[in-house]
C-alpha cells in the first residue's frame, strides 16, 4: 500500500503524494527504468494516471524518457541530480559553519543563523538559538526577500548592478516598515557599502524591535556561497553597536570562508580592487 493510499495528513495534495510515489517507485526500481503499467501498478494508480504524472515529471526534468528495445521506459531525470548536489553542497556548509555559528552566539548572546541564496530569496539552513528564556524566533527554511535582510543583502554581493536590478524587478521591494528600503538605486547604494565593510545591516528594516547583523561566506570559487548573521532586539542597541557586531559577524564568517577554502572578506576585496 502506497503513502498515498494510507496518509492521514489533511493537507497533502493527492497529486503531488503520487508523483512522489512515482519518483520513489523509480529510485527502487534499478538503472533500467519502468514502463507505465509498472509504475501505475507500483503507485496504485489508472495507466492514464501514471501516465499524465509521468508527462508532468518529464516535462520538469524529474523524470526521464527513454527507449529500450522499442519500448518506452522512465528512469529519474538530471534535475534530481541538480537538486541533490544543491541539498548535499547546503548540508555541507551547514555541518562545517555551526561550531562558528555556536561560537558567534557565544560570543554575542544573540541568535545566529546561516542562509543560503535560493532563487534570489535567502533561506536559514542552520540555528543557534540566543541562550535564555527570552529569544527571537528565527524560522529556518523561511524565503526572505533580500533587501530588507543583513544576509540578503550579503548574499547579493554576487552579482552585478544590473543582476541587482533584474532581481529586484522580478521581487519586488515591498515595505515590510517604515525603515524598508523600497528604492533599487537606495539597495545598490547601501550594497556598495556593504561590499566595503564586508556587514551588513538590517537595521528594523523587516520587523520593528528587531536588528540584524549579517556577512557574506566565501567559497573556493571565490564567490559567496553563504551568509551568517545574528538577530536581536533593536532597543538600546545604536550604530556604533551594530558596526561592533558586523565586525564580530564578520570575523566568524572570514573563519567558515576560510574552512572551505574561500578568501577572507579582506582577500576578496584586495582581488576585487585589483580587477578593478
Amino acid at each position: 500500500m502506497t503513502r498515498t493510499e494510507t496518509t492521514d495528513d489533511k493537507y497533502a495534495l493527492r497529486s503531488v503524494s503520487r508523483a512522489l510515489d512515482v519518483l520513489q517507485a523509480l529510485a527502487a526500481s534499478g538503472g533500467d527504468g519502468m514502463s507505465v503499467g509498472e509504475i501505475a501498478e507500483a503507485v496504485g494508480v489508472s495507466r492514464s494516471t501514471a501516465f499524465t504524472l509521468l508527462q508532468t515529471l518529464v516535462a520538469r526534468g524529474y523524470v526521464s524518457d527513454v527507449r529500450f528495445g522499442g519500448a518506452r521506459r522512465y528512469q529519474l531525470g538530471l534535475t534530481l541530480i541538480h537538486l541533490g548536489d544543491r541539498a548535499q553542497a547546503e548540508m555541507a556548509i551547514a555541518r562545517i559553519a555551526m561550531p562558528t555559528l555556536q561560537q558567534l552566539t557565544e560570543a554575542t548572546g544573540l541568535t545566529s543563523r546561516l542562509a543560503v541564496f535560493d532563487d534570489g530569496c535567502a533561506v536559514a539552513v542552520a540555528r543557534v538559538d540566543a541562550p535564555g528564556p527570552f529569544r527571537l524566533v528565527a524560522s529556518l527554511g523561511r524565503r526572505e526577500l533580500p533587501h530588507s535582510s543583513a544576509v540578503g543583502k550579503s548574499l547579493l554581493l554576487n552579482l552585478s548592478e544590473d543582476e541587482v536590478l533584474s532581481l529586484l524587478h522580478r521581487l519586488g521591494m515591498p515595505r515590510r516598515t517604515e525603515k524598508t528600503i523600497t528604492t533599487p538605486q537606495d539597495l545598490v547604494r547601501n550594497l556598495k557599502e556593504v561590499r566595503n565593510l564586508g556587514y551588513a545591516f538590517d537595521d528594523e528594516e523587516d520587523m520593528i524591535g528587531v536588528a540584524c547583523v549579517g556577512a557574506g561566506i566565501y567559497g573556493p570559487s571565490k564567490s559567496v556561497v553563504a551568509a551568517m548573521s545574528v538577530t536581536g532586539i533593536k532597543h538600546g542597541r545604536g550604530l556604533k553597536e551594530l558596526h561592533e557586531l558586523g565586525m564580530i559577524v564578520r570575523t566568524h564568517a572570514d573563519q567558515v570562508s576560510l574552512l572551505l577554502g574561500g578568501p577572507t572578506h579582506t582577500t576578496y576585496r584586495s582581488l576585487t580592487n585589483e580587477r578593478e
